[in-house]
């Protein structure tokens, strides 16, 4: 299938795979009280069990990256697609939690590649970088809200394992139709410009220590900051709602409606990605990335007592927080396509998305830890206290 423009064919398969890769990655979190139900386990222990998905989501970003720089990036968005469908049937016939465990992981596995495959392709193939990352990021987070609340809908319906199955079947409809989209990959940037990608260990290591040679390693330690924040909180963010958030009849049966605020909430974060992007072309990136980290501290903090405040105090709280937390999102992307060659744009977006989810995949298992051994309110001041450090060093950042 080809598109008017390039533009549009390169944004069509990259929001496509976005939207897929953020439907299963937020679905998980519906799952854990399911788990800790059936599998007799707590929530650190099933935190370690999503961790463990994540942290391959995360770990697996620099090696995607590689591979999106030497063989194309098309062709990865498409295998992720296709991984992420099987990975989901899998755990749909997961008999135990070490089952699970790995079938997660084979999931963390053929996510990996999507964002350095797809944020790369269009840092070079998109001339209105800012804007393709704007609409880049909404599609990831129409995937966000879309993904949990057709969970949340499945499960009134049927058991969790039947529920999994029927969601694996998008990604694998979506990577039919990646197959058929024509993209010129190079198309906003010149065809002979920057470094060519690593091909080997050393050109790699040679590659990889020019780029934290500059202001990437400042930019790597607030992506990872961000990362820990994210999954900190949006892993047992359905379970810290419940809290608050009464039951909804449907069909007869009493169902969580923590389950609907959780992607109504997430729904919201749409008008913080757009937010972000549109900033990412008026310049000073840095200083409103740091400004934005700065807001999270303050909403986490705002978090607990909102929540002891009622119901709308609650979900104010927490909309602005999805606004606030996925505007970082093209922020984070922008930044980093500052400080990297174009010809490394695919390693550069690997060693971003080993912050975001590999670093960030701990945020999974110290918030499940601190949920079982403390409080939600040590957890949200922790969660600041990782947002104000993010910060410092992005006004660092923004003062290089």
């Amino acid at each position: 299938m080809r598109l008017e423009t390039n533009d549009r064919a390169v944004l069509s398969l990259t929001m496509l795979g976005h939207a897929m890769v953020h439907t299963y990655e937020l679905s998980v979190p519906l799952l854990l009280p399911l788990w800790m139900a059936e599998f007799d386990a707590t929530a650190a222990t099933v935190g370690l069990v999503a961790g463990a998905g994540y942290v391959l989501f995360g770990l697996g970003a620099l090696p995607g990256g590689v591979l999106a720089d030497a063989l194309g990036r098309r062709p990865l968005i498409v295998a992720c697609l296709v991984g992420m469908g099987a990975s989901f049937l899998l755990l749909s016939v997961a008999p135990t939690l070490p089952f699970v465990a790995l079938a997660l992981v084979c999931w963390g596995l053929a996510a990996s590649v999507y964002h350095p495959a797809g944020l790369s392709l269009i840092s070079t193939g998109v001339e209105e970088r800012g804007t393709g990352f704007a609409y880049h990021g909404m599609a990831g987070n129409l995937g966000i809200a879309v993904g949990p609340f057709a969970m949340a809908l499945l499960l009134v319906a049927v058991d969790w394992r039947t529920a999994v199955a029927i969601l694996a079947v998008p990604a694998l409809v979506a990577a039919a139709l990646g197959l058929r989209v024509d993209v010129d990959e190079t198309a906003a940037v010149q065809a002979d410009g920057g470094h060519a990608p690593p091909t080997d260990l050393g050109t790699f290591r040679e590659h990889s220590v020019r780029l934290f040679a500059g202001g990437f390693a400042l930019v790597f330690l607030v992506v990872a900051v961000d990362g820990l924040f994210y999954r900190g909180i949006l892993t047992f963010l359905p379970s810290l709602l419940a809290d608050s958030v009464p039951t909804v009849s449907l069909t007869g049966a009493d169902v969580a409606g923590s389950r609907y605020v959780y992607a109504g909430v997430l729904m919201v974060g749409l008008v913080g990605q757009y937010a972000g992007g549109r900033l990412t072309d008026r310049g000073d990136v840095e200083r409103v990335l740091a400004l934005d980290l700065v807001a999270l501290a303050v909403l986490a903090l705002l978090f607990v007592p909102a929540a002891n405040a009622g119901l709308l105090a609650l979900l104010a709280v927490s909309a602005a927080l999805s606004v606030v937390l996925f505007g970082e999102q093209p922020l984070l992307q922008a930044t980093v396509a500052e400080h990297s060659d174009p010809g490394l744009r695919g390693l550069s977006y690997g060693f971003m998305y080993i912050g975001t989810f590999g670093v960030g995949a701990v945020g999974a298992a110290v918030a499940g830890a601190i949920l079982t051994y403390a409080d939600r309110a040590t957890l949200f001041a922790v969660l600041a206290a990782v947002a104000l450090f993010g910060a410092g060093v992005g006004f660092l950042l923004a003062r290089r």
